[in-house]
């Protein structure tokens, strides 16, 4: 059988960017990157990440094929698995970014569809919402999860717990 996609998007999940500028997330760590799509050249994004989301990640590729589904999209092997120890992973090469979207839904979910191709997934980001959740209800026939991450937060172990649980129960 083949395993289902889990969907990682990278600011918010992995990169909590909305926590408070001055204090770093416990467990984090900081680093400063200037990925092609980086729009203030003068100076490099601050990015956030904690090592352990590497590790926990890898337990779930034991259940899921993982991809990067972030605007980050092949950069994220570049730039972001080095740092929590991921090999390099596919990822979505998103047709346009920041585009049009059907009904009120985030301008991924649409793509997301598309690079699924019916296959069950689970999908985490910080821009989920309800009209997301409606979209894929009606069509996608495969089971899907979409977890909205707090970009304040990142992923947490509830996360990790609810994808690992969702997976073992397809």
């Amino acid at each position: 059988m083949t395993k289902p996609l889990l969907l990682i998007d990278v600011d918010g999940p992995l990169n909590p960017y909305a926590a408070q500028r001055e204090r770093r997330p416990e467990g984090y760590t900081t680093h400063r990157m200037r990925p092609s799509g980086w729009l203030f050249e003068s100076k490099p994004l601050r990015v956030w990440l904690n090592p352990e989301h590497g590790d926990e990640l890898l337990a779930l590729a034991e259940v899921y094929e993982l991809v990067w589904a972030t605007t980050w999209k092949g950069e994220a092997n570049d730039w972001i698995g080095p740092h929590l120890g991921l090999p390099e992973l596919p990822f979505i090469d998103w047709p346009q970014m920041h585009g049009k979207a059907p009904r009120g839904t985030f301008w991924k979910t649409q793509y997301i569809l598309e690079y699924a191709e019916g296959r069950p997934f689970a999908w985490v980001d910080d821009d989920i919402t309800p009209y997301d959740h409606e979209y894929v209800e009606r069509n996608h026939l495969a089971a899907a999860l979409l977890l909205h991450v707090d970009p304040r937060i990142g992923l947490i172990r509830p996360d990790f717990d609810a994808l690992a649980d969702w997976a073992a129960a397809l």
